[in-house]
């Protein structure tokens, strides 16, 4: 019997995918459930598996785009398992060994010759430091001989290419990259996007972490990072200024009365945006955990598309790459979006005195249309109030009930 495999449905609103890779050859015997093809939909890169065992046959090539629906290959469950490996065993035709052939006489070094145009030894070496072909210099010498004075002289032209590798490579945009690519122009096309920054004084939070990250990690099994403390001051802040946690429908605005904080994540396809449920109910473990297990699912390319789908407002950390400020984009259709930066020791006032602390510039995108300044100011306030008193804020004076310790 030989079986027709289609595109599954990947999720809601994709109507096709692009084959990325086939992870057989044509001919192989596939085990039912082994991985056949990665596919790439404009929200992430998905595993296809086999339905069936059997002998399969490729219908698509790697590039191709086919609708969800679409037969991509067929699979006889007939064919017998071949013995040994799972794959079919291919035949090989043993290797005939070639002749040896007598080594050709190595040819004996050419003389220098000083013809027209030729560098003398010492010039050539000159030119050669300096990249510069000896076609291009006029020599001075007997004959038109290039001269060790012509080469000190000679300059390179900074229009004319010297020798240097110039080559190019042109490779075709994954459908997850080009999608990516649509949704940031969509998004500074179709919103009255601006951005607002400022300055957290990390002290506190670092204070905290230095004397309870050991003990967090030894009981949790995670690291007490920096997420943990954004999120939940993000989620403070939303919950203060609920129009940063809205979007546009139309004519409408809708307002979330529960926060799907999206997480930036650079994987290997391109830009994920991975999104935590209800992180208003989760604790600093909670936060913590989930992070890890999103960024790790996304990085191994595991991802699914309802783990993306959704979000009520995102956070990115370019400071990992060592950004120090950025003017990030938002997530389309969310309104808004906080870029965290790198932590730099900077001087700043404290208590009317120049101190040294550890800083993190941080930058609000908003959509205008319907955050205003107002709204959008008082909302990073709030964030960088919550981050400079994490204690009081947002572990309610108790820290180690806060970390469940």
């Amino acid at each position: 019997m030989v079986l027709e495999m289609k595109v599954p449905s990947p999720g809601e609103s994709i109507t096709e995918v692009e084959i990325a890779e086939w992870l057989v050859e044509d001919g192989d015997y596939v085990e039912k459930d082994q991985a056949i093809a990665e596919v790439d939909s404009d929200k992430a890169t998905l595993e296809l598996p086999a339905e069936e065992s059997g002998i399969i046959t490729l219908k698509a090539e790697v590039g191709d785009a086919v609708a969800v629906g679409e037969v991509v290959c067929l699979i006889d469950t007939s064919a017998e398992k071949p013995e040994g490996s799972g794959a079919l065993a291919k035949k090989e035709e043993p290797k005939k060994e070639e002749p040896k052939k007598e080594a050709a006489k190595a040819e004996e070094p050419k003389k220098d010759t000083y013809a027209s145009g030729s560098p003398s030894p010492a010039a050539k070496k000159i030119l050669d430091e300096k990249g510069i072909e000896p076609s291009s210099v006029s020599g001075s010498g007997r004959d038109g001989r290039i001269t060790k004075d012509d080469a000190v002289k000679a300059k390179a032209s900074m229009g004319t290419p010297t020798g240097g590798n110039r080559g190019e490579t042109r490779s075709k945009l994954s459908m997850l990259r080009r999608k990516v690519a649509e949704r940031l122009v969509a998004a500074k096309n179709e919103t009255a996007m601006l951005t607002t920054f400022n300055e957290v004084d990390m002290s506190a939070i670092f204070e905290l972490r230095n004397q309870y990250k050991e003990e967090f990690k030894g009981k949790h099994g995670v690291s007490l990072g920096f997420m943990s403390f954004f999120t939940k001051a993000v989620i403070r802040a939303l919950q203060m200024y609920p129009a940063v946690n809205s979007m546009i429908d139309g004519k409408e605005m809708i307002s979330y009365d529960f926060c799907d904080i999206s997480i930036a994540v650079s994987g290997p396809k391109g830009l994920m945006v991975p999104v935590i449920r209800n992180a208003e109910n989760l604790t600093f473990r909670g936060v913590e955990s989930e992070v890890k297990r999103l960024a790790i699912r996304a990085r191994e390319g595991e991802i699914t598309v309802d783990e993306m789908t959704g979000g009520t407002f995102t956070i990115t950390n370019g400071g990992v790459f060592g950004s120090m400020l950025s003017t990030p984009i938002i997530n389309p259709p969310q309104s808004a979006i906080l870029g965290m930066h790198n932590i730099v020791e900077r001087p700043i006032v404290r208590d009317g005195a120049i101190a040294i602390a550890p800083v993190m510039y941080v930058a609000l995108s908003y959509d205008h249309r319907i955050i205003d300044g107002k709204e959008s100011v008082g909302f990073l306030v709030a964030v960088k109030e919550a981050l400079e008193s994490p204690e009081e804020l947002l572990m309610d004076g108790n820290v180690k009930k806060a970390l469940e310790l």
